[in-house]
């Protein structure tokens, strides 16, 4: 009788253990869903799994996608190659050059091609541009590669773009330039290039004048609102040339930029994490 008690009282012993442990379990899988919960209420867990196309998302509203297999009359419309049979996409509401510079990154990082650089007025609603950018691919692995890696170095691209509720101001640096700096800046492969943008447009206009002052770099382009942004209240600078003096002329125009963007409200504060 003795023995029996004491099975019955070990045997409550371990169900208590292991009710214990799948409560446990169950708050952890509760846990992951709601930490990976997107704006819209649906996981991206879960999204990842039910949609295809989807790669993932990241800093400035952006979204990755893919497109395995390309409709024949869609691909004549955007003008791809017929042996771009896959395309990435990757584009978002807040930023351009950060998005740009990710994807010269990417490109050196996967087999695929820049088919399309796409600058929308945008910054929802603000000075300036959001962006869309197409890969083009033979195998939609290579695709989906390009966009995970674009995917993942915003954080970092986004690291010298400064604002307020004025503005803002965005500087980008690369020691070597690939395709998608050249497609949609005309920038010199395998060279050092550097753009700063100023918004308002005037504070850009300065700052373009200090970064070719402070610094013997090669202006490859300037656009201003009515030419060669899509009338946004932005000026652009870019330039090309040693990568010392590149950053040199980037960081003058920095520290210039912030004084004036700062003279029209709070002091800009880096988005993320300054990388140059």
């Amino acid at each position: 009788m003795e023995d029996k008690k004491i099975d019955q009282l070990v045997n409550d012993v371990l169900n208590r253990i292991k009710e214990s442990e799948a409560e446990a379990k169950s708050k952890e899988r509760e846990s992951v869903e709601n930490n990976s919960k997107t704006e819209g209420g649906e996981s991206k867990m879960n999204l990842a799994s039910e949609v295809t196309e989807f790669v993932g998302t990241a800093i400035g509203n952006t979204i990755g996608l893919v497109i395995a297999n390309v409709d024949p009359e869609l691909r004549k419309l955007m003008g791809l190659d017929e042996n771009l049979r896959s395309i990435g996409i990757f584009g978002g509401r807040t930023g351009a050059g950060p998005q740009i510079y990710a994807a010269d990154e990417a490109v050196k990082a996967s087999n695929t091609e820049i088919v399309k650089i796409e600058l929308p007025r945008d910054t929802e609603g603000g000075a300036g541009h959001g962006s869309l950018i197409i890969f083009g691919a033979k195998e939609v692995s290579d695709a989906r590669r390009a966009v995970q890696v674009a995917l993942d170095d915003l954080n970092r691209t986004f690291g010298d773009v400064y604002a307020n509720q004025a503005g803002h101001l965005e500087f980008q640096y690369t020691a070597r330039a690939s395709k998608a700096l050249n497609k949609a800046f005309n920038a010199p492969e395998g060279k050092a290039f550097g753009i700063t943008v100023g918004a308002p447009a005037g504070i850009g206009v300065i700052m373009a004048d200090v970064a070719v002052k402070a610094a013997t770099v090669d202006v490859i382009g300037y656009s201003s609102p009515s030419e060669g942004t899509s009338f946004s209240n932005e000026v652009i600078l870019q330039f090309s040339g040693d990568s010392g003096a590149v950053r040199q002329a980037i960081i003058a125009a920095r520290e210039v930029g912030i004084k004036l963007l700062g003279s029209l409200g709070d002091k800009p504060e880096s988005t993320t994490k300054p990388y140059i």
